[in-house]
């Protein structure tokens, strides 16, 4: 009994005690580990590992039970965030975002000293409210919807599974107006932990029960499943990757779970279908052309 408490405890709490602790260590480290962007990548690769294990130890449904194929699947679409994604998002994203600040003449280095909590609550927030509005339009537009459809056919979910889609909405997704902003350093890398620590508790195995106060500010399991749902109208809320709070005030928040995954039958697609998902209805329109010819 003892052992079932501690459990309960654990798995209640796990998720803002990481949230925590990811914050005290950007803050409290020294600089010359939260200004590498290396302490970053060894930082986020470390949480997920964790994040799988708890797969392992509270599992939340046997249908969502990792397999060697998914598992291989996932690590590449993670090695493609980290290189390709990452690439272009540091010479094509950023600088335009960049000039644009530049050419408008904004200028705001207090915040640079502003106490290091409420530059990464602003950081996150900043992110993820253009994040919640991109994700929104890919509901609602077939065009961006093509490229964003392939992460709704994953027909489990997992730790891993966040990294899962086509190279287009990646990209897209990444994109953020932060860099028109003077935050330091270490409160960029640790917003960037916080957000994709908790868009993996959201998309991670594990059965968890966290504080309510949790579940009001920040993304769960139980939303993002819902939004994962194979009736593509349900898939239309809880857009926030990392703060639920956003859907609250937007008034796109639903409760809920599911159990199901998946869209077109929880037809699997492979990285092969994923890559090319966007330009198929393209393809069709003009082979049917020349048929028609």
């Amino acid at each position: 009994m003892a052992e079932q408490g501690v459990k309960q405890v654990v798995f209640r709490y796990i998720q803002p005690a990481t949230v925590l602790a990811i914050v005290l260590f950007w803050g409290l480290a020294p600089e010359r580990l939260t200004t590498s962007a290396w302490t970053l990548l060894i930082a986020v690769g470390l949480c997920k590992l964790a994040i799988l294990a708890l797969e392992q130890v509270n599992e939340r449904h046997a249908a969502w039970r990792m397999t060697r194929t998914e598992l291989l699947t996932d690590l590449f679409y993670v090695a493609m965030v980290y290189t390709l994604i990452r690439y272009a998002r540091i010479h094509w994203g950023d600088p335009p975002v960049e000039a644009a600040k530049h050419a408008i003449g904004i200028s705001t280095p207090w915040l640079e000293h502003a106490p290091f909590v409420l530059q990464v609550a602003l950081v996150l927030f900043l992110f993820e409210f253009g994040q919640y509005w991109m994700h929104r339009a890919m509901h609602n537009w077939t065009p961006l919807w093509l490229v964003h459809a392939p992460h709704h056919y994953v027909t489990q979910l997992n730790a891993l599974k966040g990294a899962v889609g086509n190279p287009i909405e990646l990209f897209l997704i990444s994109l953020g107006i932060v860099a028109l902003f003077d935050f330091s350093l270490p409160a960029l890398f640790c917003a960037a932990h916080v957000g994709t620590i908790v868009a993996a508790f959201a998309h991670a195995n594990v059965r968890f029960d966290p504080p309510r106060w949790y579940s009001y500010v920040f993304t769960t399991i139980e939303h993002h499943s819902l939004h994962h749902s194979v009736d593509y109208e349900s898939t239309r809320c809880n857009y926030a990757n990392a703060l639920i709070v956003v859907d609250r005030m937007c008034g796109t928040f639903h409760a809920g779970e599911a159990v199901e995954v998946g869209q077109d039958g929880r037809r699997r697609l492979s990285i092969l279908d994923v890559m090319a998902f966007p330009f198929v209805p393209l393809v069709a329109r003009f082979r049917n052309g020349r048929t028609a010819g």
